[in-house]
C-alpha cells in the first residue's frame, strides 16, 4: 500500500468457526485487515467498542446475543457503523428488523464472494 491509503479495517462475527474463517479469508484476499473475530452478539458489541472497523459482517442467529440486539446496541453508539447482516435463507422479516435498526445491507448464506465484496466496497466506497 502506498502512501496514506487507508486499508479498511473489519470485524467478521459469526456463531460457526468455519464461516468467521472464511469470511475473514475472503476479506484478507480482497486487501482488507480482519481486526477481530467475534462468536456471538455480545463479543461484536465488545469489540466494535474497542477496535471500532470500518465494516463488520454480522451473522443473525447466535447464542447470548443475536445479530440484530447487537446492532441495536451498536448504531444508537456509533451512528456511522457500517454493518452488513449475514442471513440464512428464509429470515427475511428478521432482515427488515435489522435495516430498520441500522444495519447497511445484507447477504443470504450461501453467497457468493463476489457479491460481499460488492456490497462491502459500495458501503466503503472503495474503488476495487
Amino acid at each position: 500500500m502506498e502512501g496514506d491509503e487507508h486499508v479498511p479495517t473489519v470485524l467478521v462475527v459469526d456463531d460457526t468457526l468455519f464461516m468467521r474463517v472464511a469470511i475473514s479469508n475472503m476479506f484478507t484476499e480482497w486487501g482488507y485487515e480482519v481486526v477481530g473475530k467475534a462468536a456471538n452478539g455480545k463479543e461484536a458489541v465488545a469489540m466494535y467498542r474497542e477496535l471500532q472497523p470500518d465494516l463488520v459482517t454480522m451473522d443473525v442467529t447466535m447464542p447470548v446475543m443475536t445479530g440484530i440486539a447487537a446492532v441495536k446496541k451498536i448504531i444508537p453508539e456509533f451512528p456511522h457503523a457500517k454493518i452488513i447482516m449475514v442471513t440464512a435463507l428464509g429470515q427475511q422479516k428478521l432482515i427488515v428488523e435489522a435495516i430498520e435498526s441500522g444495519a447497511k445491507d445484507f447477504i443470504t448464506k450461501p453467497f457468493e464472494p463476489e457479491r460481499l465484496k460488492a456490497v462491502a466496497d459500495q458501503l466503503l466506497g472503495q474503488n476495487c
